[in-house]
C-alpha cells in the first residue's frame, strides 16, 4: 500500500515538474526576447519562435528523466527539504550542460544560451517552490481523520523502529501506529511517540475495542519460532496483515527478489553491474574512454616518462599487483613515483607524509594524480574500469578483509581509475571504513549517469589529491 502512495504521489510530481517546466521554458523565452526588459533586437542571428517552442518536444521529457537519473522520485529514508533541492539543482544543471553539448554538436550558435541560463533558474525556483507546496498540500490533508490509516505492530524490534521511523518522517502517507505490542519490552516504553501496549496475547483483546486498518508483524529473528502462531492470531482478526522480515542485520542494503517457478529467492545485495547488459555498456565506455584518454593524455605521459627516466635510476612504469574483479590479481601499471625498493618494503608500508623514497618528480606526478595515467592501458585492456572501487594490494585485501566488514564486496565490479570514494574525497591516506562505505554506495547505485557525473567531477575535485604523499 504505501509503495502504490509513494508511486501515485511519484506521478503526479512527474507530470507538475513537466508542466512546470515548459512553463519556466515559456517565461525565460518571454524575458529574453518579448518582455519590456529586453534589448534584443530582432533581424539576423534571432531565431523564431517556433524554433524555440519545437525545442520543447525535447527538452521536457529530457529535465525529467535527469531529473529520474538524479533519483528524485526515489523514496529516501527521512527525505529533507535540502536534498531535494539538491537534486533539483543538479539535475538543471545537468540537463543545461546536455543542452550546450547538442547545440555545439548540431552547430547552432543563434541558439540563446542567456534565455537557457534564465530557463534554468526559473525552473529550479519554480519545481522547488511546487515541491515544498505539493508536500504541504498532502500532509495537511492527511490532518483529516478520515484520511488516516490506523495500524498496529506486533512484535518491538529494529524492525519495528525502522518502520516507525520512516512513517513518522513520511507523514503524507497517511499512516498513524496506534502502538506496538510485545512481550519482553514493559508497557508503556516509548518510541518516537508510540508506545507499547502490552503483550502479544493482548491482540485479540485490542482488536474488539479499536478500529484497525492494519496488522503490521515486526517481530526479531530471535522470535521466529512464534511467526506461525502470531500469523494465525492476525488473520482470525480478519484485518489486512503484513510482514516486515527482520533482516537489517543479515541484509544491510538493497536485497532483491526472484520468483523461481513459485519459490520466492531473496538476493542478499543488488549490485547492479552483475546485469550482462548494463556491462557490456558499462564497458564500451571503457573501451571509448580509454583510447580517448590516451590520445589527449599522451604529450603529458610523454613529458613524465622523459621526467621520470631522466632524475632517477629506474624502470620508467612501475608495476604492482592488485586485486580486481572476482578477486582476481592483476599488474596495475603507473608512472615510477618512487626510488626503486627492495620486494619486502614495497609490499609492507604505505606512504606517508615526507616519505623520503618519494622523488621530487614523484612527488608532483603523484599531487596532481599524472601517475595514474598509465592506467588506461589497464582499462583498455579490461582490467580496471573509468569509474570503479579503487584497487589494493593482495597483503592488504588479505589483512582488510578480516577487519573491515563487507569489504570484499568491492570485488564484485572491475576496480577503477577514479571512483565515488575519490571524488568525495577519500583518497591516499585517508579512512579505509569510509573509502569502503563509498564503494559499497557506488557499487549498489550504479546508473550510467552516476559514471558520467563521477568522471565529470574528476575533473574538479579529483586530479588534485592533497593526501597523496
Amino acid at each position: 500500500m504505501i509503495k502504490d502512495i509513494q508511486r501515485q504521489i511519484n506521478r503526479l510530481r512527474v507530470f507538475i515538474d513537466a508542466i512546470i517546466t515548459a512553463a519556466a521554458y515559456l517565461l525565460a523565452w518571454y524575458l529574453k526576447f518579448a518582455s519590456p526588459l529586453s534589448q534584443v533586437e530582432e533581424g539576423t542571428g534571432v531565431l523564431s519562435f517556433d524554433t524555440y517552442a519545437f525545442a520543447l518536444w525535447f527538452i521536457v521529457p529530457g529535465v525529467v528523466a535527469v531529473y529520474y537519473s538524479t533519483r528524485l522520485y526515489s523514496p529516501k529514508r527521512g527525505v529533507r527539504d535540502s536534498g531535494e533541492f539538491g537534486a533539483i539543482v543538479k539535475g538543471n544543471f545537468i540537463s543545461v550542460a546536455i543542452f550546450f553539448m547538442v547545440l555545439f554538436v548540431l552547430n547552432q550558435p543563434d541558439f540563446s544560451r542567456t534565455m537557457i541560463g534564465y530557463f534554468a533558474i526559473i525552473n529550479i525556483v519554480l519545481t522547488q517552490t511546487a515541491h515544498v507546496l505539493t508536500r504541504k498540500i498532502l500532509v495537511k490533508l492527511r490532518t483529516n481523520e478520515k484520511n488516516i490509516k490506523n495500524v498496529l505492530l506486533v512484535g518491538y524490534s529494529r524492525t519495528a523502529e525502522e518502520y516507525i521511523t520512516r512513517l513518522v518522517q513520511n507523514p503524507q502517507w497517511g499512516y498513524n501506529v496506534k502502538g506496538v505490542l510485545d512481550d519482553e519490552v514493559p508497557a508503556g516504553t516509548t518510541f518516537k511517540g508510540v508506545k507499547v501496549l502490552g503483550r502479544i496475547d493482548n491482540l485479540s483483546v485490542i482488536l474488539g475495542n479499536s478500529q484497525l486498518e492494519e496488522i503490521i508483524i515486526t517481530i526479531g529473528l530471535k522470535d521466529y519460532s512464534r511467526l506461525e502462531n502470531i500469523v494465525d492470531l492476525c488473520e482470525k482478526s480478519g484485518v489486512h496483515t503484513k510482514f516486515i522480515p527482520d533482516y537489517m542485520s543479515i541484509i544491510p542494503t538493497m536485497p532483491y527478489t526472484e520468483d523461481v517457478q513459485g519459490l520466492p529467492v531473496i538476493n542478499i545485495r543488488y549490485v547492479p553491474l552483475t546485469n550482462p547488459v548494463f556491462r557490456f555498456i558499462k564497458r564500451t565506455i571503457d573501451i571509448i574512454g580509454a583510447l580517448f584518454g590516451i590520445i589527449i593524455t599522451s604529450p603529458i605521459m610523454l613529458a613524465t616518462a622523459i621526467a621520470v627516466k631522466a632524475t632517477s635510476k629506474g624502470p620508467i612504469i612501475y608495476k604492482q599487483e592488485r586485486v580486481g574483479l572476482s578477486n582476481k590479481t592483476f599488474k596495475m601499471y603507473k608512472f615510477r613515483s618512487m626510488k626503486v625498493q627492495t620486494e619486502a618494503d614495497e609490499k609492507t608500508k604505505w606512504t606517508t607524509k615526507g616519505d623520503p623514497r618519494v622523488t621530487k618528480v614523484g612527488k608532483f606526478i603523484r599531487k596532481t594524480s599524472i601517475d595514474e595515467l598509465p592506467q588506461l592501458f589497464n582499462i583498455l585492456f579490461g582490467d580496471m574500469s573509468l569509474v570503479g572501487p579503487r584497487p589494493e594490494r593482495p597483503q592488504f585485501v588479505e589483512k582488510f578483509k578480516e577487519e573491515i566488514p563487507r569489504y570484499m564486496i568491492k570485488h564484485q565490479v572491475r576496480p577503477g581509475l577514479t571512483g565515488w570514494a575519490q571524488i568525495n574525497g577519500f583518497r591516499g591516506d585517508t579512512s579505509i571504513y569510509k573509502r569502503i562505505e563509498y564503494d559499497l554506495y557506488y557499487i549498489e547505485n550504479w546508473t550510467f549517469w552516476m559514471d558520467i557525473k563521477i568522471i565529470f567531477l574528476t575533473f574538479f575535485v579529483g586530479f588534485v589529491n592533497k593526501n597523496a604523499y
